[in-house]
């Protein structure tokens, strides 16, 4: 039998560099070996190979050197890296696969397939900069809404606009942020809290709240939020299966509220790169860093062995 070979993109802060560590014991169990330190950022491409140096280690052909691709990087994210992974997506598997990847980075895309296959999402509006009127218009309908660059994570670039704020100012804050398209929820009556469910493979893996600081409306940690434990209901579980199939990705954390205007549960953002939890989040008592990592083996097993 062929010996199989990954690559991987690991995030090294906040106990990434453990989680790579577990991920490569593992996987040499199954006599799969890792080569770590893919960072498609640092790879150049000689004549339909692509040559990346890991770590300034050594220079690898990737075609010839690996059989999977494993990016799990947001921090160090760049258009060039996703550039070349949309490349190397076309010779091997990758996780996840770049379609369902670049799909759930755009926030307009992921609401509107999503909607269109009866998923409950937020409210939207989606429109070009110039269209003042229809702008007016979205204040007028929402007392109060949130506008989002379609890409990002963490909570940033996300503005909230009253329906007392000036409209002028609006106009130029888009300006600013040189926004060509623009996209624009309407605020949902929540708790300020959410529920966030990490899928691996079509399984439920597990699920913790979050919980926006005092004053504030953003769950997001990096924005301030803190996290608790929670116990999902059996609709929330379902929910973040059915949202994660429709969007294709094989690793996802679907963030959902619950809306109670309208009495039920909506999906917010499904995310291809969900954080493992921290020593810290660790203490707290999350502890599904063991039964996600099984699982990911478990799917990089599977998707190798069918190159074999």
């Amino acid at each position: 039998m062929k010996k199989r070979t990954i690559g991987m993109w690991i995030y090294q802060n906040g106990g990434g560099k453990e989680i790579e560590n577990q991920l490569k014991n593992q996987l040499l169990e199954r006599e799969i070996n890792s080569i770590t330190g893919v960072d498609l950022n640092k790879a150049i491409v000689s004549n339909g190979s692509i040559l990346c140096d890991t770590y300034g280690n050594c220079n690898y052909d990737l075609k010839s050197s690996i059989d999977l691709f494993f990016s799990y990087n947001a921090g160090e994210q760049t258009p060039y890296q996703t550039y070349l992974y949309q490349a190397l997506d076309k010779l091997m598997p990758t996780i996840n696969n770049y379609e369902a990847f670049m799909l759930t980075e755009d926030k307009f895309q992921t609401s509107f397939l999503l909607k269109n296959n009866g998923i409950a999402t937020a409210d939207y509006e989606f429109f070009h900069k110039d269209n003042h009127l229809h702008l007016e218009t979205i204040m007028d309908k929402w007392s109060s809404l949130v506008c989002k660059p379609l890409n990002g994570w963490g909570g940033k670039g996300l503005t909230k606009i009253d329906h007392n704020s000036d409209i002028l100012l609006l106009k130029k804050s888009l300006e600013q942020l040189d926004l060509t398209k623009v996209y624009i929820e309407k605020l949902i009556d929540y708790d300020n809290t959410d529920y966030r469910v990490d899928i691996v493979d079509g399984n439920y893996i597990a699920c913790y709240g979050r919980k926006a600081k005092k004053g504030d409306w953003k769950t997001n940690i990096t924005s301030g939020g803190s996290i608790f434990l929670r116990e999902p209901e059996d609709d929330v579980i379902n929910l973040a299966l059915k949202a994660t199939k429709i969007t294709g990705l094989e690793i996802a954390g679907v963030d959902i509220l619950y809306d109670r205007e309208k009495e039920q549960y909506v999906v917010l953002e499904v995310n291809g790169i969900p954080a493992f939890a921290t020593q810290e989040q660790e203490s707290l008592g999350l502890s599904f860093n063991d039964k996600k990592i099984q699982h990911i083996v478990e799917l990089i097993d599977r998707k190798t062995s069918l190159n074999i």
